[in-house]
């Protein structure tokens, strides 16, 4: 039996997901009766995780957003980990959203004073982009993530290496 229990805290998202999302957000983009004859458009950005979203309607770009978001959210991907980068205004209407698939510095921290905070006999440590936690009970690092599944953090929290 091992001494010692970890795993690691991560924000990461699956890249295949985001594309599949993507693909099923354009199928419905085609097959609306709401979009018929109204300029629509929808790109997906691999490298960054950047959907740009382009139409003539302010109104059916709030529309857009909502299909991406619900197809993300059906792929598993947290709606909260979306940010919108920018929305621009013009002849046409362009709104860029950005998948969070990162734990940044501030949330890092949030998330290590919520286990301190627990009084559970646990370590964590930020390593990088993830966190990882070690504990000699395998019951006290599931009570850490409740704890931090119950964190209002704008991530798409995933918990990997469990050993």
């Amino acid at each position: 039996m091992a001494s010692e229990h970890s795993f690691d805290i991560s924000a990461a998202i699956d890249k295949q997901e985001l594309k599949n999302a993507f693909e099923q957000a354009k199928k419905e983009l085609d097959s609306r009766y709401d979009l018929k004859g109204i300029k629509t458009e929808i790109q997906f950005n691999e490298k960054d995780s950047i959907f740009k979203l382009s139409s003539s309607s302010e109104l059916k770009l709030d529309v857009l957003k909502d299909i991406v978001i619900s197809k993300l959210i059906k792929r598993g991907i947290n709606s909260s980990a979306i940010k919108e980068l920018s929305r621009e205004n013009g002849a046409m209407f362009h709104l860029n959203l950005k998948a969070n698939d990162s734990i940044d510095s501030e949330n890092a921290k949030k998330i290590n004073k919520a286990i301190k905070e627990s009084k559970l006999k646990v370590n964590s440590s930020i390593r990088g982009d993830e966190i990882r936690v070690v504990g000699k009970q395998i019951d006290d690092l599931q009570v850490v993530m409740k704890i931090v599944r119950e964190l209002d953090l704008e991530l798409n929290i995933s918990f990997k290496n469990l050993k």
